[in-house]
């Protein structure tokens, strides 16, 4: 018999971790490993416990979900982390992906659904509930009509990806300060980024892995 799934609930709502616990308990090919209310509790969480897949809300006090999931994909990238939530916001399912979300379900769906995307996101695959999927086909194909950044915004996503400062980016481009940070503030608005780390780790996500 292979080895139980460690599934890690991480949400602020006692009535949602309750409904989760009880339908894991009964399931034989996965086990409790932990939960959690907010974002910072979950990283430490995870840290301990180093679960296979969490299933976590997007908006929770202290720090929210697709932060937690950036500071997480960072300490534990082989941990899958499913985002379990009420919003449809077309940003929220667009930052989620692009920060390696490895799925993104309405919590519209029945807990059966969540049982196989469990199942399914430990097998490598993507789950995206069936509303929010066309969402992303959606935005992917406008997305697609024309290049997202321009060339000097890519460029500086690179060096942000490589870890330089404003000061570093402005001497390596020969630019000011300001025109640097227009060009960040314009790339995080157009990749639906919140801050600096949301960009750096998507630059590392997105650079060819060395053979």
């Amino acid at each position: 018999m292979s080895k139980a799934l460690k599934v890690m609930v991480v949400d602020d709502h006692p009535v949602v971790r309750d409904g989760l616990r009880l339908s894991l308990m009964d399931k034989p090919d996965m086990t409790l490993a932990g939960e959690a209310r907010d974002g910072l509790e979950a990283e430490e969480m995870a840290s301990e416990v180093k679960p296979d897949v969490i299933l976590m809300d997007i908006a929770m006090p202290r720090r929210n979900g697709l932060e937690t999931l950036l500071s997480i994909k960072q300490k534990l990238p082989g941990v899958k982390i499913l985002i379990l939530t009420v919003s449809e916001q077309d940003e929220d399912l667009l930052q989620a992906m692009r920060l390696g979300a490895d799925g993104y379900i309405s919590k519209k769906v029945n807990v059966g659904d969540v049982i196989a995307a469990i199942r399914r996101a430990a097998a490598g695959e993507i789950v995206i509930s069936p509303e929010m999927t066309a969402k992303l086909v959606g935005e992917l194909k406008e997305e697609g009509k024309k290049p997202l950044l321009s060339e000097r915004e890519e460029e500086v996503l690179d060096l942000l990806g490589e870890g330089l400062t404003t000061v570093e980016i402005a001497s390596r481009m020969y630019l000011g300060e300001g025109t640097v940070s227009t060009y960040a503030r314009r790339l995080l608005d157009k990749l639906h980024l919140k801050n600096r780390a949301e960009a750096i780790a998507y630059a590392a996500r997105r650079k060819p892995k060395k053979a």
